[in-house]
């Protein structure tokens, strides 16, 4: 038996006067739109995870107002011809503070506002699935208090140790 293991992500969904926040990405599919997304690293929470991937593919400070939702998709990677799993946990999130200058990260080509059904009209531009369903998601309403995730405070260390 394999040792299969979902990648766990974040995303966030940042709204300022109407507009969505979104990013420009080179990817192995050619030029996407994306939510600011990225793996959750070792050593940090959920929450701490979708500010710190915020401002390093967008330069902007947000700050985590809600659980949108969790999702799950899979796909092939196209290059190494992997079946890969991702566990998404996209949050609301509040505009803060650009963060003007700041370098993005490689392969991130722009940041554009995009009203919510521009993003819906061009699917075919998407990094997955999902940049969707998190925008459909969120004109439905769907909010959940950030309290319903919880992190122990072994998972906040990079060190090996006790869970209980």
């Amino acid at each position: 038996m394999d040792d299969w293991k979902p990648h766990v992500t974040v995303a966030a969904l940042i709204e300022r006067e109407g507009l969505l926040l979104m990013i420009e990405e080179h990817t192995p599919e050619g030029l996407k739109l994306n939510q600011p997304a990225g793996h959750l690293d070792a050593g940090e929470s959920l929450q701490q995870a979708v500010v710190r991937e915020s401002l390093e593919e967008s330069a902007w400070h947000v700050e985590p107002v809600a659980l949108l939702g969790m999702y799950m998709s899979r796909y092939m990677h196209a290059a190494s011809g992997t079946d890969v799993t991702y566990m998404r946990h996209a949050f609301i999130c509040r505009a803060l503070q650009e963060v003007p200058g700041r370098a993005l990260d490689d392969g991130i080509v722009r940041v554009v506002w995009m009203t919510p059904q521009a993003v819906l009209d061009c699917p075919e531009r998407h990094r997955s699935p999902l940049v969707s369903r998190t925008v459909e998601d969120y004109l439905a309403g769907r909010r959940y208090p950030l309290e319903v995730i919880w992190t122990h405070p072994s998972a906040l260390s990079r060190e090996r140790g006790s869970t209980t």
